[in-house]
């Protein structure tokens, strides 16, 4: 059997059983609860860190990552300048990277003109030349916006000194998933993180979920601007008459009385995946109630050419649209008015029991354990409905907790493709000068990020990633990073020149790098060539970086 086929055998059988066997060699005690901290609190160390963390002391570390604000991060900063759509307003990307509105009109009727019988090959070139025709008129591409947001959260991901703040952010922006290739998302995306989500992720839960609500990027995601009164057109109709023909326009960027009436999705959603859970005792009338109490909550300035007050895409609540009968939601009487009924219904779920459960839940998973211990999702849930929903206190409960410091817990959760590529980087200490490739590389795992469809966003156990053809993609990429055959990433000289001779200590050597836990006999074994012939460097380097014990965390 050859090398890499016995690589792959071990992969699918160590992840098969809960435990990948004895260390050859045992750090010390307290450097194995530094490596753990810093595959859990982060993306994994880098060169250097398991001593920095040594010296000042694992408690200090914690307190200073439960804290980003307190961290300068400029050295991130400078590897985002070349990214000059993250700097753009969602408004200035409809306006330069959308296909203009006759672009859109003869892609249409030269798709129509083809049939449904077009293949994908002539689909590709009718939107290559369309791009070709229009392409002057225009600064770049959707899927080069999307493109630098990928390459944006990798590079935060590899270098960012917040490494705790990284992790929260694309925990939040899973927990509130929005597809990128959903229409105008592309243009939103941007702006839901950086100015609803990461000034949030450390705060008040009911702050986020307020801020995620009224966000341009999940109203057009789950449709909820295109929600309203089913008799609003009839009223709709009489404002525009008494105010003019683009008065409905001009009070909120909303469509006309084509809309079809109550849409249900956010309303569902906020209470199943968002706050609730599943099994968070709603039931389906309380779905239709929370639905009319978000009617008129629309979008303004959405449509190519408009603009909002503050310049681009923007929350709006347009009166006209809304259902203004009394609702009852889990109980509750909410009177029938306007806007701050949606606002009531954020708050009754954002303060439920049920809710401090679920998330407490869904952060223990991400933080100690797939199966976490009920106790510990219990103080967590605790702390949250104690402190108002503090996001921070929560996450300071779980990650100080015994239970996220026992043994037990080490090693116990496997990398999404996104942590491993990241970790993978972080433990070469490569230089990533373009993040473009290692996006690719995500995408090729099943985890293209920001382009998760459904709303449950991606799952964070090991059954969702534990595959023949996902952890030999996994392997793939070990090696040619190792090799150097990642595009824009640059593995420095000395990064694979350990002084040692032999294939046993090479591989020793490079683990203390790589792996500072150490590696199992099923590892070792793997890496002793059947022939005696001894590995390079390179090559064992990838091994080590595709085997169960650097993906596991």
């Amino acid at each position: 059997m050859s090398l890499g086929k016995r690589a792959v055998c071990l992969l699918v059988s160590a992840f098969g059983v809960p435990s990948l066997g004895s260390a050859s060699v045992e750090p010390p005690p307290e450097d194995a609860a530094i490596v753990h901290v810093l595959n859990r609190l982060g993306y994994g160390p880098r060169p250097g860190d398991v001593e920095r963390v040594r010296q000042m002391g694992i408690a200090r570390y914690v307190e200073e990552q439960l804290h980003p604000e307190r961290l300068r991060d400029d050295a991130v900063e400078a590897r985002l300048a070349s990214l000059k759509t993250l700097t753009l307003s969602s408004s200035d990307l409809i306006r330069h990277y959308e296909l203009p509105p006759a672009a859109k009109k003869e892609l249409a009727q030269r798709r129509a003109a083809l049939g449904d019988g077009a293949s994908e090959e002539e689909m590709r070139a009718l939107r290559r030349d369309i791009a070709r025709e229009y392409g002057a008129q225009m600064q770049g591409t959707g899927r080069q916006v999307v493109g630098e947001l990928q390459q944006a959260k990798i590079l935060r991901a590899v270098y960012s000194e917040r490494q705790l703040d990284e992790v929260l952010v694309d925990f939040w922006m899973n927990h509130f998933n929005v597809y990128a290739d959903k229409g105008q998302d592309r243009f939103l995306l941007g702006d839901f993180e950086a100015s609803v989500v990461r000034p949030r992720a450390f705060g008040k839960f009911e702050d986020l979920l307020r801020a995620t609500a009224a966000s341009p990027a999940m109203l057009f995601y789950l449709d909820n601007w295109l929600s309203a009164d089913p008799n609003a057109a009839k009223r709709l109709a009489r404002f525009r008459r008494a105010r003019g023909a683009d008065a409905a326009n001009d009070q909120g960027g909303a469509p006309e009385p084509r809309m079809h009436g109550l849409n249900e999705n956010y309303a569902r959603e906020v209470m199943e995946l968002h706050t609730l859970g599943v099994d968070g005792g709603y039931t389906q009338k309380d779905v239709a109630e929370v639905a009319r109490c978000f009617t008129g909550w629309t979008i303004r300035g959405l449509r190519p050419g408009a603009r909002g007050a503050s310049g681009g895409p923007e929350f709006a609540f347009v009166p006209a649209l809304h259902d203004r009968g009394d609702k009852v939601v889990l109980g509750h009487r909410i009177p029938g008015g306007g806007q701050e009924e949606g606002e009531a219904v954020l708050h009754i779920l954002a303060t439920q029991p049920a809710t401090a459960r679920f998330l407490s839940l869904k952060l223990a998973r991400r933080f100690v354990a797939d199966d976490p211990p009920p106790a510990l999702v219990e103080r967590a849930a605790a702390t949250f409905l104690a402190t108002g929903g503090d996001i921070r206190a929560v996450v300071r409960t779980l990650v100080t907790s015994p239970e996220f410091g026992s043994a037990g817990a080490r090693a116990a959760k496997v990398k999404t493709p996104l942590e491993f590529v990241v970790s993978s980087v972080r433990a070469l200490g490569a230089d990533v000068a373009n993040a473009g490739d290692l996006a690719r590389r995500i995408d090729a795992m099943g985890m293209p990020l920001y382009r998760q469809q459904p709303p449950t966003g991606y799952k964070d156990t090991a059954d969702a990633w534990v595959s023949t053809s996902g952890l030999l993609a996994r392997l793939n990429f070990a090696l040619d990073l190792a090799a150097g055959r990642v595009a824009g990433t640059a593995i420095r000289s000395d990064a694979l020149a350990p002084r040692a001779t032999g294939s046993r200590a090479l591989a020793e050597a490079l683990a203390l790098r790589l792996v500072p836990g150490g590696l199992s006999s099923e590892t070792r074994k793997t890496l002793d060539a059947e022939d005696g012939t001894a590995l390079t460097p390179t090559r064992m380097a990838g091994l080590i970086l595709g085997s169960p014990d650097f993906q596991r965390k």
